[in-house]
């Protein structure tokens, strides 16, 4: 058995042609829903990247237990499972996150990696002196840390080829060529694009003419939209312009998909850890509103050699963060771990059959979301959103180290049934804790309020509703799905809910 996964980050569903969008150019999605299950109800789990590749390898949800964070001792790691039975697993991506301390124990978990530079605030390229850049890219919206890292990356990404999606691309297709003949390996391509900054090749730009002489804006800041109606436009189109570079190197994969007939005997898996708001909701980004449609439904595809299915759209209701390990686990005859609650997608690709009733979603100290795919439930915390605290081994999040002051007063507590006895640390966590997404002053799209939302009458989610018999089992389902992933005592307090 053979199979190939592709990830891209923020790859937003409402943007890709086999998902009904005329504004985009995406032939090669079109191309593959055409040799693949296209999911119509697919849904996060855990926000954002990190936590997202957390759950990917252990096939369970991670935002009720901690932040942003790397593999534990105790995690299962589906790549390494399968390594550890025979199983070749690869890893090329240029999504810098995992090099980065909050994300450093994931690329070893493969057999082998390939990690290419550059991409966004990656600390790659040294320069002192202050960068020459023509006017309208200087003045992109502000001079961070992060965006002078970006600019400074910029140097030395002159051409197409340069770029760390073509590496990343490159590398996978250069290990399908090696290893087409061989058996039992699983390569995981990944890359960090479309996620902003929007940089890539004038030829993809040049899909979407404009007539716009403004500072360059390919790097929204997270919140309600302040931009004029030019520059808004103009994001939307340089998102529009990375996300056809996506494609074509979608396309490349495909090509040699149809040349070595990987068709007969590999599975193709392509998927994403959330959208991104390019205006709906007069909102930028994510994570500092709720967990709308346009960022927690998400575009997915698979083709299973097994089945054959291709060109059908499959309604049954998944989660591909944390059903990804114990389908993978399945296809290559390997036991799933125990503490894995991931459901395996084989019955939902041949033939649609349901795997879940509900799924549950979030991020760390926001809204628990779930939903049954016709409703979606947000429940917001109460009473300042207190108790909360993190469980951790490794302590580490983001891209640096807890604080010394929360570790001091950490205490010991007791392990949770997936800790395989580890007593973690427990760290009670501040309301205004760094690490927890808050709306800035004034911001439209308010965190703090518990929502439900009826998607049939109200697919984009403008108007909830109330409607005390479906809050009543909607509120049900979160806390049974809460239940079977043993949360913290803390997440049912501050959700005002009973254990």
């Amino acid at each position: 058995m053979k199979a190939v996964v592709v990830m891209f980050d923020s790859l937003n569903r409402h943007m890709l042609e086999p998902y009904g969008c005329s504004e985009t150019h995406t032939p090669n999605f079109a191309r593959l829903a055409r040799h693949s299950a296209t999911f119509d109800a697919s849904y996060i789990c855990s926000m954002a990247c990190i936590p997202a590749r957390r759950e990917f390898h252990t096939g369970r949800p991670n935002f009720l237990h901690r932040s942003w964070g790397p593999i534990e001792p105790y995690d299962d790691s589906m790549p390494e499972i399968l390594r550890k039975n025979g199983v070749y697993t690869h890893l090329v991506t240029d999504h810098y996150h995992y090099f980065e301390d909050g994300g450093a124990t994931y690329h070893n978990r493969y057999a082998s990696w390939e990690f290419f530079r550059g991409q966004e605030a990656d600390q790659w390229v040294g320069h002192v002196a202050p960068l020459d850049w023509p006017e309208a890219v200087g003045q992109m919206q502000n001079h961070s840390e992060g965006h002078l890292r970006h600019l400074a990356n910029r140097t030395r990404m002159r051409d197409e080829e340069d770029m760390p999606q073509a590496g990343t691309f490159r590398a996978g297709i250069e290990f399908l060529r090696e290893n087409a003949d061989q058996d039992n390996w699983m390569l995981h391509i990944e890359t960090f694009d479309p996620h902003e900054p929007y940089h890539c090749h004038r030829k993809y730009k040049d899909i979407y003419p404009e007539e716009y002489d403004g500072p360059e804006f390919t790097w929204p800041m997270y919140g309600d939209m302040r931009e004029t109606p030019e520059q808004i436009q103009h994001g939307r189109r340089e998102y529009k312009a990375l996300l056809s570079m996506c494609d074509a190197h979608l396309g490349n994969v495909l090509d040699v998909f149809d040349e070595l007939n990987l068709w007969e005997d590999t599975m193709l898996v392509i998927w994403t850890d959330h959208g991104f708001l390019l205006g709906e909701h007069d909102q930028w980004a994510k994570a500092v509103m709720p967990w709308y449609e346009e960022l927690a439904r998400t575009p997915f595809f698979v083709w299973d050699p097994r089945t054959k299915v291709a060109g059908e759209h499959r309604s049954a209701l998944v989660q591909p963060a944390i059903d990804l390990a114990p389908t993978l686990l399945e296809y290559f005859g390997v036991s799933r771990a125990p503490d894995m609650l991931g459901k395996s997608l084989t019955p939902a690709i041949a033939n649609d059959t349901p795997v879940r009733t509900a799924g549950m979603f979030g991020l760390f100290g926001a809204q628990v979301n779930v939903t049954d795919g016709r409703h979606v439930y947000m429940r917001a915390p109460v009473d300042g959103n207190l108790p909360l605290s993190e469980y951790i081994l490794m302590a580490t999040c983001h891209a640096g180290m807890f604080q010394l002051g929360p570790l001091a007063s950490a205490e010991i507590g007791e392990p949770f049934s997936f800790m395989k006895g580890c007593r973690p640390m427990r760290l009670p966590v501040s309301s205004t804790a760094p690490w927890i997404r808050r709306l800035p002053d004034g911001c439209k799209s308010e965190t703090g309020h518990t929502r439900l939302y009826d998607l049939a009458t109200d697919p984009h989610q403008e108007s909830p509703i109330n409607d005390p018999a479906v809050e009543q089992r909607m509120t049900g389902l979160l806390v049974d799905l809460m239940k079977e992933c043993d949360a913290p005592t803390e997440q049912y307090q501050r959700l005002g809910l009973g254990e």
